[in-house]
């Protein structure tokens, strides 16, 4: 292959492996072509699962795959296969189990020996092209198992078979369910006490996760205690069994907003446009991995505007903001609608973060000596910083406040601010000359179900009017470009909206459960926010095409994708997966049982509770044990067994105001089991409301008042209309306290 040829790649749509088209392997993408010359060729198979915005996948590709020589031991002794982890997190999460299996380790790259019908014997992550890292040198791993191959077929073929059925048992329930109760949230809530770092937040050691699922279920946690205490002359929640002593309504908060605000104030957060970096390398949040991925700021923003309502800080609800304003700057087609999927750490392979980090030459090139002086002291700028590759290079994080700098330099502590807001500006403006890391603007489903409910969720809390048209209408292409409903019976949804490549040809990807699930919630908060009945009848067929594709019968639970159509899965693909833990996306598992438990309480629909719970069931004899990492299926078992709330808010034409301070009321608290709705009178018909609703609302006497009102409803009853805001305060205080 010459330096100008492309190989397979070239054909592919995934901007990952879009970049590998110039290398001299000869790649193939997964699919039967792959698997077809393997076994023709009696060759083992070599796995490359990574993504565009992973740092060691670019230098692996750069050490070794760019390499002419590795790439001759490649194609003489392997059939070599791409995968985008981003694109086909099916064919991932199964490799991953294998390596781990193999290896115990797991993440990006991932590198896989298979068997020429893709049974995985040996693998591992980064290899370095030389021996050193404590890890093999890439050639003598592929030179190594080549010979294995070939000298000890026998040997690879029986450790294939034992990789293969310890994957199978790893992914199996089979006998692990049980009675859903509240001792699992109970045993969540104590393994988030027990890996709790109290001096710098967050939950266990470096390299340290957000967590956003625990965080938002401990959130809720607080808030419930708030219910409670404001609550009086009521027969209350009493504390949870088996929950650690120093669980209380304190150190909850405690534990929140130490985590949130060194979160926020860490180098983990990009301190001039806004936005999380996926995880912090060190224990204090100051040194990050550069990438910024969609996911991880959607459910990030809903932490901190689930914090913002639980404790009032505006801190919060400023950070929320502020994420809002990166993802509309750097994520967001503004045109069509749509959120992006990521943004790259990296320009290069010799670059770590440069694009994000500073030294103290730069910023003092771009600022006046005093706002040089405020920012180095402010985000902690000096000779030395933190980056390893380059000592000069700083990350910026918040280092000294405000105050401690105005009476350092004796300055007002308004004019300190006012320094450092221009200071912030000039460094972004230097910043965006900067060549800039890539952006993958890919659409993916799942993923923009994501970025969609947080933003409505933002939207309602905080007025956002903006965040709230832009989610509608990412939902609406969404649903008009992935949703294939036309033939009865065969709806699906797809799992790419668009390719990030211009250039590159569209392919129809299947969705998995989690495109459905996320979708569908997404639907339920879109019609929750705009009473349009489109958006529940969406949710309703793509929760009812999800049972129909994924949902198990006869054991319970929802498999992660669909078998083959003709039976003939490659690979390890034939190995069904239930999702249970959160990794890093909310598990599907109990994200579908969300969806299902929130479209019962509109419906009445018994069946959906039914396979809500079976759902739940399926994994309650071991949910426990994943502590944190089953967050979700902690927040599904609230919406299972705490009793769902229901504000109604019916806005009369000429009473506006009352309606709009009644909303803002009911949307205030936080709780999972809490939905509000605004109806305007002529809405409030039952051909414009679900089953449960159609029931109630258009019954109202108080339709003919003349005045706007709320209702509240709960277990399928609603309460006499609430025409005062303090009023309907207290009602929903003494709803949210009950068990």
């Amino acid at each position: 292959m010459t330096a100008t040829t492309l190989n397979s790649l070239a054909r592919a749509s995934s901007a990952y492996l879009r970049s590998a088209m110039h290398q001299p392997i000869q790649w193939h993408e997964w699919g039967a072509e792959a698997f077809t010359a393997a076994a023709r060729d009696n060759k083992p198979m070599l796995l490359d699962v990574g993504a565009v915005w992973c740092h060691w996948c670019h230098v692996m590709d750069r050490e070794s795959y760019e390499d002419p020589e590795i790439a001759a031991i490649v194609n003489q002794h392997f059939i070599a296969v791409k995968v985008d982890r981003d694109e086909r997190p099916d064919i991932d999460s199964r490799y991953q189990a294998a390596v781990q299996a193999v290896s115990g380790q797991g993440g990006w790259p991932l590198t896989a020996f298979l068997t020429p019908d893709g049974k995985p014997f040996y693998g591992g992550t980064y290899f370095p092209p030389n021996d050193g890292y404590g890890r093999p040198s890439f050639r003598r791993v592929l030179l190594s198992i080549a010979n294995a191959y070939a000298e000890k077929h026998g040997d690879v073929i029986e450790q294939a078979k034992m990789v293969e059925s310890t994957i199978a048992q790893s992914e199996s329930f089979a006998g692990k369910d049980g009675r859903v109760s509240a001792a699992v949230i109970a045993a969540i809530q104590t393994s988030a006490f027990r890996m709790f770092d109290p001096e710098n937040g967050g939950f266990g050691q470096a390299p340290k996760f957000p967590h956003p699922s625990a965080l938002d279920l401990l959130i809720a946690r607080y808030a419930g205690t708030q219910h409670a205490r404001t609550t009086s002359g009521a027969t209350l929640r009493g504390p949870d069994e088996g929950v650690h002593p120093s669980t209380s309504s304190d150190n909850l908060r405690s534990m929140i907003v130490s985590t949130l605000e060194h979160m926020a104030n860490g180098g983990v957060y990009d301190q001039l446009a806004g936005g999380f970096h996926r995880y912090s390398v060190d224990e204090r949040w100051v040194v990050p991995h550069f990438e910024k991925m969609c996911y991880d700021n959607s459910e990030l923003l809903k932490n901190y505007v689930h914090a913002y309502q639980a404790t009032g800080e505006e801190f919060f609800a400023d950070v929320a903001r502020d994420i809002i304003r990166w993802m509309d700057e750097w994520l967001s087609d503004r045109e069509r609608g749509g959120f992006y999927a990521s943004q790259d750490a990296d320009i290069s392979m010799e670059d770590d973060g440069d694009y994000f980090t500073w030294t103290l030459d730069e910023a003092r090139a771009v600022l006046t000596e005093e706002e040089a002086q405020v920012a180095a002291l402010h985000y902690d700028i000096n000779e030395v910083g933190e980056m390893h590759h380059n000592p000069a290079k700083n990350v910026l994080y918040v280092r000294a406040p405000v105050e401690e700098i105005a009476r350092r330099m004796k300055l007002a502590p308004e004019r300190v601010q006012e320094l450092l807001v221009s200071a912030e500006k000039k460094m972004y403006a230097a910043r965006l000359d900067r060549p800039t890391p890539y952006v993958d603007k890919t659409v993916y489903v799942g993923w923009n179900g994501l970025c969609v409910s947080a933003y409505l969720e933002a939207a309602r809390v905080l007025n956002l009017d903006g965040a709230r048209r832009f989610a509608l209408r990412s939902l609406d292409r969404v649903l008009g470009e992935a949703w294939k409903s036309s033939a009865p019976m065969q709806a699906l949804l797809l799992h790419v909206v668009s390719y990030s490549d211009p250039a590159a040809s569209h392919r129809e990807v299947a969705g998995l459960l989690d495109d459905y699930a996320f979708t569908a919630l997404a639907c339920l908060d879109a019609y929750e926010t705009t009473s349009d009945l489109s958006y529940f009848k969406f949710a309703q067929a793509i929760t009812d095409t999800m049972i129909a594709r994924f949902y198990d019968p006869t054991s319970g639970g929802f498999f992660d994708c669909e078998p083959a159509a003709d039976g003939k899965s490659l690979g390890v693909l034939a190995t069904r997966r239930k999702p249970l833990q959160d990794s890093p996306t909310p598990a599907g598992n109990p994200m579908a049982a969300i969806a299902l438990l929130r479209l019962h309480h509109y419906t009445g629909d018994s069946e959906y509770r039914d396979k809500a719970e079976q759902t739940l069931e399926t994994f309650a004899g071991v949910a426990e044990q994943f502590g944190i990492f089953a967050a979700t299926y902690g927040i599904a078992v609230v919406h299972l067994l705490e009793s769902a709330v229901q504000v109604v808010v019916i806005a009369e034409d000429g009473d506006e105001d009352t309606a709009h301070k009644l909303y803002g009321a009911a949307v205030a608290p936080f709780a999972f089991q809490k939905t509000t709705l605004r109806l305007a009178v002529n809405q409030a018909v039952a051909e414009n409301l679900p089953p449960a609703l159609a029931e109630t609302i258009p019954n109202l006497p108080a339709l003919g008042s003349g005045k706007s009102f709320a209702v509240l409803c709960s277990g399928f009853a609603c309460q006499s209309p609430i025409f005062d805001t303090e009023e309907l305060r207290r009602a929903l205080d003494l709803a949210l306290a009950q068990p």
